[in-house]
């Protein structure tokens, strides 16, 4: 498949301290194949001034496509990524964290993984290469890797990484699934919804991680893994 565009969505709730970084690296991000960027940044009514500090990156940037969304209520990482997916109009959307977790230079590697032609929507895996630090134990290594195998049960993949936040999927057919999750249930429920689809086939590749603790804005929490457990059942068991 050509893809002339790939929109990157970036969900956003309170990284004031972060935010410029992480869409100074986007930008400056050349994509492999010439491939044009389109950079969504969804604010989820940050209470700080995440708000202040893209509005001013983007007076900085006046060539940077950069499109701005500000939601009215808080409502969750997965409805931001909800309104993403609305907004987006490249072939292929890719989520991208705004809390420095992750390197955007690892895009390129989802890319290159769809132009070999062997899948058609592509995970960056933590877990493919021991290239990860500041990593809790019990919840990156074990808490991540039981929620994988869980999913992969009843799924049949064989994922390493389900809970990873970049998946590079086909815009279209984000567009189509009618998506509920608002919070960090959106991972299990596109990968089941996934599962369901025909056609789908679903590489990795490897990525770097730099975990942040909860100190420094750390949001995923017990709960949220609850209700990953409870979303691979309930869209399991769901048509």
């Amino acid at each position: 498949m050509k893809i002339q565009k790939l929109s990157i969505v970036i969900p956003a709730y309170n990284e004031e301290k972060t935010i410029r970084l992480v869409l100074k690296k986007v930008s400056d991000l050349v994509l492999i194949n010439n491939i044009e960027k389109e950079i969504i940044v969804v604010n989820d009514c940050s209470s700080d001034s995440t708000s202040k500090e893209i509005v001013a990156f983007i007076n900085d940037n006046p060539n940077t496509n950069i499109v701005l969304f500000d939601q009215n209520i808080n409502q969750g990482k997965g409805a931001a990524i909800h309104k993403g997916i609305t907004l987006a109009t490249g072939e292929y959307l890719v989520i991208q964290d705004a809390d420095m977790e992750l390197e955007p230079l690892d895009i390129n590697n989802l890319l290159e993984c769809i132009f070999l032609g062997n899948s058609n929507v592509v995970y960056g895996s933590r877990f493919l290469v021991n290239n990860y630090s500041n990593t809790s134990f019990i919840w990156h290594i074990l808490g991540n890797g039981f929620l994988t195998k869980f999913s992969n049960l009843v799924t049949g993949y064989k994922l390493t990484d389900m809970m990873t936040c970049y998946k590079l999927i086909p815009t279209k057919i984000l567009k189509e699934i009618k998506l509920r999750e608002k919070r960090f249930g959106f991972e299990p429920e596109i990968t089941l919804k996934l599962s369901k689809m025909k056609n789908i086939q679903i590489s990795e590749v490897p990525i770097s991680y730099i975990a942040r603790k909860k100190v420094e804005g750390k949001k995923i929490n017990s709960k949220d893994g609850l209700r990953v457990i409870y979303c691979i059942l309930k869209y399991w068991i769901s048509k």
